[in-house]
């Protein structure tokens, strides 16, 4: 009897493991590693697909960003988008050539071109969080979190995450809007807190493009 007191004391004592962890403590978790990095940055491949043309489109590209204000995101395309501490460029010269966005950015917005901010920042008070399983990402173990939004959205419907289960960072990611539009978002390589010369936020608008003045802007990608 007192062998097995003993077993079931130590049992008790034991964590629950990460297959065990509740989808809230899981998403609390991701937020608070998110939260953490005072740099980071991630090579990625993007896949958007759109059910209205029939189209699929591919594109690898890196995201780096260096708090408060600091972004780039480039695409094997072309496609840039740079925050160099006052103001954020969009240059899409694969669907907008010849065009340069300019908006003021102090880092606040920046959920619209940044998709692990817009779904680590506050998520449980915008969405409701379910778990959906397992699976590997780029060599990883991870679990798959559905989000699904409190109030209607037209600019996300459904999102599907898929968080580490060694250190809580975001490695995959579906959102799906109102028009059917997909985008599936899968990082092959992380690192978290590099050091980053602020010269690489740097963006110098192209000869001959047109600068266009946007107070705001909504989703970039």
């Amino acid at each position: 009897m007192r062998k097995l007191l003993s077993v079931a004391a130590v049992a008790l004592a034991i964590p629950a493991s990460a297959s065990a962890q509740t989808a809230e403590t899981i998403i609390d978790r991701a937020v608070a590693a998110y939260a953490r990095l005072s740099s980071m940055r991630a090579e990625f491949r993007q896949t958007l697909t759109n059910p209205i043309t029939g189209t699929t489109q591919t594109t690898s590209g890196e995201l780096i960003r260096r708090k408060p204000n600091l972004m780039n995101i480039t695409f094997s395309n072309g496609d840039r988008v740079a925050a160099d501490g006052s103001t954020l460029w969009v240059y899409l010269p694969s669907s907008v050539p010849g065009q340069v966005i300019r908006v003021p950015y102090t880092g606040g917005n920046a959920g619209s071109v940044d998709p692990a901010d817009q779904f680590l920042n506050a998520p449980r008070s915008r969405y409701t969080v379910t778990a959906a399983g397992s699976a590997t990402v780029a060599g990883r173990a991870t679990k798959i979190l559905n989000l699904v939004p409190r109030r209607r959205n037209d600019a996300v419907t459904r999102a599907k995450m898929w968080i580490d289960d060694r250190d809580y960072s975001l490695r995959q990611l579906e959102v799906e809007s109102a028009n059917g539009l997909k985008r599936s978002i899968v990082i092959t390589r992380f690192t978290a807190n590099p050091q980053i010369d602020r010269s690489r936020f740097r963006f110098n608008v192209p000869r001959g493009a047109k600068v266009v003045d946007q107070n705001t802007i909504g989703a970039a990608f």
